[in-house]
């Protein structure tokens, strides 16, 4: 039984991750010509969205079907981005790579909504999640492989930040084809567009998807 305390305090943490992201994605105004497309922070606000209303039936936005369709597309395009990532860099950019980590979190909620909409999940389904009850997972040992590599994601970026690594990393890369990021005209726009924010929001996902798929085993 997890208190209700416990899921309203992690909602309220992803709606924090959805308001940095949504502010990293207006500084940064992918839709401008010559603007970098930040893929990484449409896909934390997305996460972090859904998140929110598995954990609070009041935050609930879009339905299960198409949240599905959502993270299809995520895994799929960050997918081809690991693939890539590995053709240029090998093993390492599983282990390291900029996109591995997005990959699995794209997968873990496309696995969380798939499974919760399974008939052994119940009529409630995600429903069941504002309360101290939590409906359980379809393939357990699935759900703890993922959050295993959520946590191990989370250690790693916490290591790096903690060390000042993405302080003094530049901005997210861009997509390819696209130009560096251009001026916003904002002076708080540069600090905001650093790799660390990122790398926070990336931590809070993690750790949020990690406790809901262990308590939903």
């Amino acid at each position: 039984m997890t208190p209700a305390w416990v899921l309203d305090t992690f909602a309220a943490l992803m709606l924090v991750v959805a308001a940095v992201s949504a502010a990293r994605v207006a500084a940064a105004r992918p839709w401008r010509p010559g603007s970098v497309i930040l893929d990484t922070d449409i896909a934390h606000l997305l996460m972090a969205i859904a998140m929110a209303g598995m954990l609070a039936v009041s935050l609930r936005t879009l339905p299960d079907r198409a949240w599905v369709a959502v993270f299809c597309v995520l895994t799929a395009w960050f997918g081809y981005r690991v693939v890539r990532d590995a053709r240029a860099s090998g093993v390492r950019a599983l282990a390291g790579g900029h996109c591995a980590p997005h990959l699995v979190h794209s997968a873990a909620m496309l696995y969380m909504f798939l499974a919760l909409a399974a008939p052994a999940a119940g009529v409630a389904g995600m429903a069941g999640m504002d309360g101290s009850a939590m409906p359980p997972l379809e393939y357990p040992t699935l759900a703890f492989a993922l959050g295993l590599v959520l946590a191990a994601y989370g250690v790693q970026d916490l290591d790096l930040l903690s060390a000042g690594r993405y302080r003094l990393a530049p901005a997210g890369p861009a997509l390819p084809g696209v130009p560096a990021l251009a001026g916003t005209g904002s002076v708080a726009a540069p600090r905001l567009l650093r790799p660390g924010p990122a790398a926070g929001c990336r931590i809070a996902m993690g750790v949020t998807m990690a406790f809901m798929l262990f308590v939903m085993i």
